[in-house]
């Protein structure tokens, strides 16, 4: 009789321990979508009128579309380190793209970085697209935390071919390179649902990094289309669209994948853009483009959406920068930050939920290059950019597209700028990064 008490307790006592079990909250899963070279306006969102995007409208619908939110660097590999590291691009050195077959710059493994933050706190993490942060293999997706990769290590490939200009191969699976057929971005998206497929029933965090719409401009649906030096930067405006097309028909296959497994109200999902599109974007009313510290340059799309944690339908004016989507999915999940390394972004969940005050922030870009060598500063309504020797001021709440300079009638905002810009240089200058790209 004793015995059978022990072992009636003992089956209440295993039933009772599995119905807490099944009561904890699941951690939510992350997925971050990041196009490449997209125009502010290319979105229909954003105010597209040649290219529809039902399926990024639909996340906005969902949730929060910011308005003011910013590229870390107006090309694509800082913005890129940074969205890894949750901290500014130059303390790691990464201060410009990196070339094609410029083998030895890359993020370092010492740099502790999201995929492997989520990975020591039990995520499955998955990225398939441009890494573009170094070729070699101990600066590789898989090194900093990636289970799972396909995809291209350098800025960009022909879409067919996946070669680079060089004629090199540039795709791979996990560490191994790999002949593909098929259009880059379709390939992309495949990956990205069958990781969302096999692994829909434990948390984890997805990175789908597109390539398009960055050049060669070439349309999806056309297999022949391989180029050669001569026709890679060749396109038209109609190329670009179904290219941006073909992007947020992979969003919306990702978001049927989440919904499919009865996720989608536990994942966050953020879908922008690396820096201000190029030639044949539409980054009106901005000033400028790609390469550049004017609007045109590091102004860009950005969506959250993460239902019942996020308020649905809201446009937000909120002012910020792709690091700040490192330290919010992470706060998000309940995954610690480095303990070794002050993040420089901020949680924007308190901020787009209204649990916090905006609080006026600055934000610094730079480019020190042989042809080109221009500066930027943020503080409120205000910016300022030395282009060359010449020190300009606009009030962006009222000039967005930086037509007016207003340096003259505001010295003293300048020379505010001026020194916030100096003081942020020179706690960059103390970093020391092994390597530096500029």
């Amino acid at each position: 009789m004793k015995l059978g008490r022990i072992l009636l307790l003992a089956l209440v006592a295993l039933a009772a321990g599995r119905a807490a079990a099944e009561d904890k909250p699941r951690r939510p899963n992350v997925v971050i979508v990041l196009a490449d070279d997209m125009g502010w306006a290319d979105p229909s969102c954003y105010g597209s009128k040649d290219i529809r995007t039902p399926h990024v409208d639909r996340l906005a619908a969902g949730g929060v579309r910011m308005t003011h939110f910013y590229s870390n660097g107006p090309v694509c590999t800082p913005t890129r380190a940074a969205l890894m590291t949750g901290r500014w691009q130059q303390r790691v050195g990464l201060e410009w793209a990196i070339f094609p077959g410029q083998k030895e710059p890359g993020l370092p493994t010492r740099e502790t970085s999201l995929p492997r933050l989520f990975k020591d706190a039990g995520y499955t993490t998955g990225m398939f697209g441009k890494w573009h942060l170094g070729y070699k293999k101990e600066f590789g997706p898989n090194a900093h935390g990636f289970d799972e990769f396909s995809g291209l290590l350098s800025g960009n490939v022909d879409h067919y071919s996946h070669q680079e200009r060089t004629g090199a191969l540039d795709w791979y699976e996990n560490t191994k390179p790999a002949k593909m057929k098929g259009y880059s971005t379709d390939l992309i998206t495949e990956r990205a649902v069958s990781f969302i497929n096999r692994h829909a029933k434990a948390p984890f965090f997805l990175y789908v990094p597109y390539n398009a719409v960055h050049w060669p401009f070439q349309a999806p649906g056309r297999p022949a289309d391989v180029r050669d030096q001569k026709t890679w930067f060749d396109g038209t405006r109609k190329d670009y669209a179904a290219m941006v097309e073909a992007v947020d028909a992979g969003v919306g296959k990702i978001v049927a994948a989440l919904d499919k497994h009865g996720i989608a109200d536990n994942t966050l999902v953020i879908f922008t853009n690396d820096n201000g599109g190029e030639r044949l974007s539409d980054n009106g009313p901005f000033f400028h483009h790609k390469a550049t510290l004017w609007e045109g340059g590091i102004r860009v799309p950005c969506v959250l959406r993460w239902p019942g944690r996020l308020p649905a339908a809201k446009v937000s004016e909120v002012p910020a920068i792709t690091m700040d989507l490192t330290v919010t999915v992470l706060a998000a999940c309940g995954v610690s930050p480095p303990r070794d390394r002050k993040l420089d972004g901020v949680d924007l969940l308190p901020l787009l939920t209204g649990k916090a005050p905006t609080v006026e922030r600055s934000f610094f870009w730079r480019i020190d290059r042989k042809d080109r060598q221009q500066k930027a500063a943020r503080k409120g309504r205000w910016k300022y950019v030395r282009d060359g020797a010449i020190d300009l001021l606009f009030d962006l709440e009222n000039d967005p597209g930086e037509r007016k300079d207003l340096a003259y009638q505001h010295p003293e905002k300048v020379a505010e700028l001026k020194g916030l810009l100096a003081a942020w240089e020179a706690e960059m200058a103390r970093a020391k990064p092994a390597f530096i790209v500029k």
